[in-house]
């Protein structure tokens, strides 16, 4: 549950720093927390599911296959998290150009 709450709040951060520098794809503070919120919810779950349970089982690390963080799980989640925030964002953004165009 953590992973996800990191991940989520990383979305968010990612979403408004993407806004932020580059004002190509700035939607508002709104949009860009909800796109960040909901980039950083699905990529820290595909990124804790690629490598979370792959790298817990190929270290032997138990605190890690038991849902246990540690620094780099969170460093982890919140690089994930913020990166799919931006991404969203920038498809959030070319979506509603798009469609604005048309």
């Amino acid at each position: 549950m953590m992973e996800l709450i990191i991940s989520l709040v990383a979305g968010a951060v990612g979403g408004n720093v993407a806004g932020g520098a580059i004002k190509s794809i700035d939607q508002g503070t709104l949009i860009n927390s909800i796109s960040g919120i909901i980039g950083g919810g699905i990529g820290g779950q595909i990124l804790s599911a690629v490598l979370g349970g792959a790298g817990a089982a190929a270290t032997g690390d138990a605190s890690m296959a038991a849902g246990g963080l540690d620094i780099g799980a969170i460093i982890g989640q919140v690089a994930g998290g913020g990166v799919c925030g931006g991404v969203v964002l920038a498809i959030v953004s070319a979506v509603k150009n798009a469609m604005s165009k048309g």
